[in-house]
Parts: structure tokens; C-alpha cells; sequence
């Protein structure tokens, strides 16, 4: 079904994150954007704020519903894709690479451990 690639960690709630030092690039799951169909809208946190694991801290709107996006881990906004922001289907085309949504510096690395791994989220997805 679909493609889960095998570097990134997984929420629940279908986002992914790829880890880089202390860095948390954070974006949606290829099955979220499957379920959400064609994404019109993305709405990105500001640089610079802080999120808690858990809280909701962007919000992307399809043709069929508005949903929000969970930031995976705490920490604080250092980048977001103003690409994606531009044009939203990139979210639907290339969830894994040009449609990320933001960057987070990690304040907790230990939160990682709590996030699914790939083969985890494939058994979710897949039931």
C-alpha cells in the first residue's frame, strides 16, 4: 500500500519525523495524504514558537475536511516550508521530501522512543 520509508519514526496521528542531530523535520504520512485527498491549504507554525510532543501545531485543509498537525516532539521552530505553503498539493505529491512542514529543535530527545518505528506504522495502517 504505501510507501513508509524506512529512516523516519512515526505518530499515531500520521506524521513523520526524520531525525538530524537535534533536529525534528516534521511532515505528513503518504497514507495521511491518501485519506485527506487533495490538500488546498497548509498552515505552518511560526519560527521560533514552542510545542509540547502532542500538540496540535499546524493545520493542512483538503477538499474533503481541515485537520490539524500534531508536533511529534517538544521543542521550538526553526524552519518551515514556505515551499508548501506556496503550493499544498506538494504535500500530496512528495510527503516525504519537498512537502515537509517544519523543522523542530528537539528539548527532549528521550520522546523519540515513544514514536513507531516504520514496520509499527505499517501495522497500524494496514491493520
Amino acid at each position: 500500500m504505501s510507501n513508509i520509508p524506512s529512516d523516519l519514526k512515526y505518530t499515531k496521528s500520521h506524521e513523520w519525523v526524520r531525525v538530524s542531530g537535534d533536529t525534528a523535520t516534521v511532515g505528513i504520512t503518504d497514507h495521511a495524504q491518501h485519506e485527506l485527498t487533495d490538500i488546498v491549504f497548509v498552515e505552518l507554525p511560526e519560527t521560533g514558537r514552542k510545542f509540547k510532543s502532542g500538540e496540535a501545531a499546524a493545520v493542512v485543509e483538503s477538499v474533503k475536511t481541515a485537520s490539524d498537525i500534531y508536533s511529534p516532539v517538544s521543542g521550538e521552530i526553526l524552519e518551515t516550508n514556505q515551499a508548501v505553503v506556496d503550493n499544498p498539493a506538494l504535500a500530496n505529491t512528495e510527503p516525504y521530501a519537498g512537502g515537509w512542514f517544519f523543522k523542530i529543535k528537539l528539548s527532549n530527545p528521550a520522546e523519540l522512543d515513544a514514536l513507531l518505528s516504520p514496520d509499527s506504522y505499517k501495522t497500524q495502517i494496514n491493520g
